[in-house]
């Protein structure tokens, strides 16, 4: 039985074109790709969704223990027949030649008006990688909280986002009742649930260096 595979020794391209390109891509594929048992599945054919890897980022204010998350309207969650409007962490696609971090910094100030500060890193994974080819970076970011709600999102792409500034144990809440939907920050939440006393102890510790304290 084979217990480790190689990309270009086991899987074989046979056929692919472009049936779509628009704001995201669908190409179809001819494929076939080795067993477990060493021979060779049939030839494959597979539709694939391609768009540029994307950036999320929590933004955490570790001296007022509060997370900054959002709101906005989601299409696809709409029309599955579930609540349109999804509570979020900030993110987006990054652009050609954008690092992650640049990428990251950018759609919070973007979607949430604040500057990150620092960032660490969460963890990589694929979306849904049975279809699609995207692959999703996610970071933590040291920010200072704002202490109300307010109105965000970039006129020229019509986005119109709610920022929801809340303490820590709030989100962990919604995140404990089920109520976080998002994958993105279901999984920034979950590994904020895990880190969040050593994110105060390093954080905290510099804000209160650099006032001085």
């Amino acid at each position: 039985m084979r217990v480790a595979f190689d990309n270009d020794a086991d899987v074989e391209l046979i056929e692919r074109g472009t049936e779509y390109a628009g704001f995201f891509r669908l190409d179809r594929l001819v494929l076939r790709h080795r067993r477990f048992d060493g021979g060779w599945t049939a030839p494959l054919t597979r539709e694939l969704v391609l768009r540029r890897p994307a950036v999320g980022l929590l933004p955490y204010d570790p001296v007022a223990d509060r997370v900054v998350l959002l709101e906005q309207f989601r299409l696809g969650a709409w029309i599955a027949d579930r609540p349109g409007w999804m509570v979020e962490i900030p993110a987006g696609l990054i652009d050609t030649g954008e690092s992650k971090e640049h990428s990251a910094a950018r759609e919070t100030r973007e979607e949430t008006g604040l500057d990150v500060a620092e960032m660490l890193p969460i963890g990589e994974f694929a979306t849904s990688p049975g279809g699609f080819n995207e692959w999703v970076t996610l970071l933590c970011g040291r920010v200072t909280a704002p202490a109300e709600r307010s109105l965000h999102g970039l006129a020229s792409e019509q986005e119109d986002i709610r920022i929801l500034p809340m303490p820590a144990e709030e989100a962990l809440a919604m995140l404990a009742e089920g109520r976080i939907q998002n994958a993105i920050t279901l999984i920034a939440l979950q590994w904020f649930e895990l880190n969040r006393e050593s994110l105060r102890r390093r954080w905290a510790s510099l804000e209160a260096a650099g006032s001085g304290l």
